[in-house]
């Protein structure tokens, strides 16, 4: 085989490769991933706690016995299950619950206990201390199918990049509403705009100064607080409880490389770049760079109607987005298509050009 018919071979092979990185629809991004997932760690999750709907782990998952998928929570649109891993999975038993499934990328070290309807868990390694007795339980796929483990990385790092562009595009919406501080409580007092959208743009500097949170949402489908710093403790108390935020606040933060919450929060949380600890419950959505949880996750997960507008760069100056939607593919994908096809042609014409 010629040099040149070497090349073009690759050529054509990196056009099939390349193929799996702009065909992931059934992955939930931006705003869709907060409706799908109760938790969303993109690195390690370290729980002893539980998750009331579904969870999606991109690195490893370990700590003493967890559980997933407490509530029987509506089937999924996307057939995502009640656990995603992407990673191994280590330490005590995680408990399966309302026949949600797994599936795992790795080894599965600690065990599932499955229970409710027959699960189906896949696993790409091995999987140890389960008892199957009348669900489905496929391992070692990794060996036989090298895209099961490829495709998962890929569902992992498109939903990094989508949460991160969703926390920057909410952290540049301008703000219509405002938070009012009297003594020890700050008050929320939404003034949705003609979408039902109310933004609220403050500091950790003014969490810290207030104890006690109301919040007014006063017929907002969705409020957004983005919360300015680096470093965040949520210990405020919610007056009137925490039921119902879930659903239509978003706290945003976009800064956050540590967060620590002590006590119950109402809302959904978004800090994709945070380190974050819990030791209470939050009621909604959460996004986190890395967790050791301590608390529980309780849905009502984001359900509000709102999408960010389109942006023609995310956070980290990268390929443009769709308002934290389906990340647009880098042009250097488009790139490599161009060149392998280009390089079929050219090879199909020196075949037919005469001797």
């Amino acid at each position: 085989m010629t040099r040149k018919s070497r090349f073009v071979l690759g050529a054509a092979a990196l056009l099939f490769s390349v193929q799996p990185i702009v065909a992931l629809a059934k992955t939930p991004v931006g705003t869709d991933a907060l409706r799908e997932w109760n938790l969303i760690v993109l690195g390690d999750l370290d729980s002893n706690s539980e998750v009331e709907g579904r969870t999606f782990v991109g690195g490893d998952l370990t700590g003493n016995s967890s559980n997933y998928n407490i509530n029987p929570v509506k089937p999924s649109a996307n057939d995502q299950p009640g656990l995603t891993v992407v990673g191994n999975v280590t330490g005590s038993h995680k408990n399966l619950n309302n026949g949600s499934g797994a599936v795992i990328g790795g080894d599965v070290q600690s065990g599932f206990n499955l229970n409710g309807s027959p699960q189906t868990v896949l696993v790409g390694g091995s999987i140890a201390n389960t008892n199957v007795n009348s669900n489905t339980v496929n391992s070692g796929l990794a060996a036989s199918d090298p895209a099961f483990v490829m495709n998962l990385k890929q569902d992992a790092s498109l939903i990094e990049s989508s949460m991160t562009n969703l926390s920057y595009d909410l952290s540049t919406q301008p703000a219509n509403s405002a938070l009012v501080i009297s003594g020890n409580r700050g008050t929320f007092n939404a003034q949705p705009d003609a979408n039902g959208t109310a933004v609220f743009n403050i500091s950790a500097q003014d969490l810290n100064a207030i104890g006690e949170i109301q919040f007014n949402l006063n017929g907002a489908d969705t409020a957004i607080v983005n919360v300015s710093g680096e470093a965040i403790t949520l210990n405020d108390n919610f007056l009137g409880g925490t039921q119902n935020l879930g659903e239509s606040v978003i706290w945003n933060f976009p800064d956050a490389k540590n967060l620590n919450l002590t006590t119950a929060w109402g809302g959904s949380v978004l800090a994709p770049r945070a380190n974050a600890t819990t030791a209470n419950y939050i009621q909604g959505s959460g996004v986190f760079g890395s967790l050791q949880q301590r608390g529980e996750m309780h849905v009502g997960t984001y359900s509000g109607s709102y999408s960010p507008p389109p942006t023609n760069t995310s956070s980290s100056g990268g390929s443009s987005s769709s308002g934290g939607g389906t990340p647009v593919p880098e042009p250097g994908v488009f790139g490599l298509m161009g060149l392998a096809l280009a390089s079929l042609v050219f090879l199909r014409r020196r075949k037919l050009k005469p001797a």
